[in-house]
């Protein structure tokens, strides 16, 4: 029982290392496709709880040290959560990247515009629908990228192992 949370925590762990390094390293400016990558991975991997957690986290530590906004947590912890859902809906990597899409793309996006007006306190230049072509173009490419990359790595042992310690089985 012990030796299970102690794997847990481990891979969460180097999936928050993981998101931490590549997501400010693979950034096109207002968007952040790496992230979308490392949230549907988790949700196949880790499931919606840790994909959940380890976004959280990451988005708090890039908060930190990147002086990024608050828009961090609000897509990457709803992506996350959604492509979690998905996989565990249909165990597929194309339905956790949808839930990727519809998590960061659709609600994290819309959540975005009241974050930020109550982070600025300004409404002026804010609008609805204002961070959706963004988040959503970001979980598209991040998306297409964890599917190809998906289908080289799923085939490893360790990925194996990984979605065993956290679902009881490979699907």
């Amino acid at each position: 029982m012990l030796n299970k949370k102690i794997q847990k925590l481990s891979y969460l762990a180097m999936m928050i290392a993981l998101d931490v390094v590549l997501s400010p390293l693979f950034r096109i400016e207002g968007m952040a496709p790496m992230s979308s990558v490392m949230n549907v991975f988790a949700g196949v991997l880790l499931g919606p709880f840790y994909g959940t957690v380890m976004a959280f986290i990451c988005g708090l530590i890039r908060m930190m040290l990147l002086g990024i906004p608050p828009l961090a947590l609000t897509g990457a912890v709803f992506g996350a959560f959604c492509a979690g859902l998905g996989y565990r809906w249909r165990a597929s990597i194309v339905s956790s990247a949808i839930g990727e899409i519809i998590g960061t793309g659709i609600i994290g996006s819309l959540l975005s515009y009241p974050v930020m007006v109550w982070f600025t306190g300004s409404q002026q230049d804010f609008y609805w629908f204002m961070y959706t072509p963004r988040f959503i173009g970001a979980a598209c490419i991040g998306s297409i990228v964890a599917y190809i990359s998906w289908q080289k790595a799923q085939h490893l042992p360790i990925m194996k192992k990984i979605q065993q310690v956290f679902q009881g089985g490979v699907s």
